[in-house]
This record gives C-alpha cells, structure tokens and sequence, in this order.
C-alpha cells in the first residue's frame, strides 16, 4: 500500500496549473453546469460563482425551465439554457441529448450539484458522461446516481472523471454502512477508485484523494466551519473551474480541496469561527490562488 502525502502549498507549487494562453475569455475555457432543481437553486449560483472566481473563461449553466430567468440574473457572466423540468422540479431527461452535444463542446462539465437523485438524473449524467468523453468532468452529488446504476460508466475516458462523495453518499455508491466508510476513509477512497476508475474526492473532517495509480492524498487542515449547506457545491465548481483552464483531473483536485479548505480557515479567522456561509467562500478563491503561485 503505498503512502499517503500531506497537501500543502509546497506541494501545490511544484504542480501549479497553467497559466492562460492568451488574453482572451476563451483561453481560460468553457464550464458547463448541469444542475439544480426547484428546490435547490442555489446549488447552482454557488458552483458557477466558484467556477468563475477560480478563473473559468466562460460559463454555462443547463438548469430546468423555471430557473433559467433568475438564474440568468443572479449570474449575469453566465450563458443560461433552460431545460425541460420534471413534476417535481427537477432537469428532465428529454434534454440528454442536445444537454451531451453541448456538453461535447465544452472545456469542463460539472454535473449534479442540487439535483435529485433520480431516474432523470441518471439518465442526464449517463448521457453527458457518454457524449463528453473527452472533455474534463466532475459528478457531485445526484450525479452520482449514474455510477451506481453503472459501474463502468467512467471507465472508458481519455483522463479520468473526478468525483466528489462524502460519507453518506460513498456509503451508496460502494453498498456499505456510512460507520465503515466514516471509519476508514481513506479505504472507501480507494475502493471507489478501482471500482469506477475516478479521481475520487472522498469529502470530510480530513478530505482524501486517490488517483487511478493508487496515489493518495489527504488535506487535514481545513476548517469544521466548512460543514455548511452549500460547501460542497463552491468545491464542485472550483474544481470544474480549474479543469477549464487547462488543470489535469490530479492537480484540479488537489488545488481545489486545498483553496476550499483555506478558504474556510480564512472566514473562520475573520467571523470568529463557524457561523460564515458558503456563499462567501467563492470570494476567497482569487486571493488565494494568486498567493500560493508567487
């Protein structure tokens, strides 16, 4: 079993991601985020604001029909397309796909953030997992529904996809107790990874990263005030964020982990310790970046 490295900013500076080709939007890449539903629009407003602020040329936001309007107001950078909408809410299946060609194009695609896990769901991720087989991809959340209907379905890409558990969610995927996977982490890591061939973000008190090659990672140092609605969606969308710029899978997921993380310890010195909101940790991203790559 090999060992587990420390992320650190040292560590982060012999990886740095590239820097853009040019002076133009589109050297820094194209987002697409699939996600949302009634119920939890802003999911959606915390991805693509992360995707932004982590220097993301472009966004684009595929939500259901009744968030496309304010969706396109609160993010006024972004492109939004309005897609059909279930009963419930929820993105419905009938756009997979047109969602996948579009997703084809894209330099990035973040999928799942505040969606319901779901038949439609499922069958939107598939579809875009198929489509968009040589573009960078993270599945977050309801996403991750896919994998469990399909254990294969990442497995045959040209850089693995990234994938961002946390206890509960990784319980599912691997059809364990949530004690075993909050017991050992770093083993559900590593299982998840062989099982789906993913980079695999496993999300908790101490985040875990394993790579197909059995390379592993862990953050310690972030701060509890992360365990707040909405965390999880700002670290989606750094990663998609960081993916469009050029970064590999590996060092997208290091980065990411470590900005949010420092993110957090940031806000927490400044608001006195938990209580700050996930809103507020996109905000942080610019500074962050700029300090570790001096």
């Amino acid at each position: 079993m090999q060992s587990v490295t420390p992320v650190t900013e040292h560590l982060l500076r012999s990886m740095a991601p590239p820097e853009p080709d040019g002076d133009s939007k589109d050297s820094r890449g194209r987002v697409l985020i699939t996600a949302g539903c009634t119920g939890l629009p802003g999911a959606v407003l915390l991805a693509a604001n992360a995707a932004l602020r982590a220097g993301a040329g472009k966004v684009q936001l595929a939500v259901c029909r009744d968030l496309a309007i304010p969706m396109g107001l609160v993010v006024p950078e972004a492109l939004v397309v309005g897609l059909p909408q279930t009963e419930d809410g929820g993105i419905g299946r009938a756009c997979a796909d047109g969602l996948a060609s579009r997703a084809a194009s894209s330099d990035a695609v973040l999928i799942g953030p505040g969606m319901a896990e779901d038949a439609d769901t499922e069958a939107v991720t598939t579809a875009l997992v198929h489509k968009a087989r040589d573009v960078a991809i993270v599945l977050d959340a309801g996403a991750l529904i896919a994998l469990r209907a399909e254990t294969d379905l990442t497995r045959t890409r040209r850089e693995p996809a990234i994938i961002t558990p946390h206890a509960g969610e990784m319980a599912q995927l691997l059809g364990l107790e949530r004690e075993a996977i909050e017991a050992d982490p770093l083993a559900a890591a590593r299982q998840a990874t062989e099982r789906f061939g993913t980079v695999t973000i496993m999300k908790g008190g101490r985040t875990h990263i394993v790579v197909p090659d059995g390379r592993a990672w862990c953050y310690e140092t972030g701060h509890v005030g992360l365990a707040t609605s909405g965390s999880g969606d700002t670290l989606a969308g750094i990663i998609v964020g960081l993916l469009a710029r050029g970064a590999g899978p590996e060092t997208a997921a290091l980065w990411s982990v470590y900005v949010h993380g420092e993110a957090g310890r940031r806000l927490g010195r400044r608001y006195g310790g938990i209580g700050y909101l996930a809103r507020e940790i996109p905000n942080e991203i610019p500074s962050i970046l700029a300090e570790v790559l001096v």
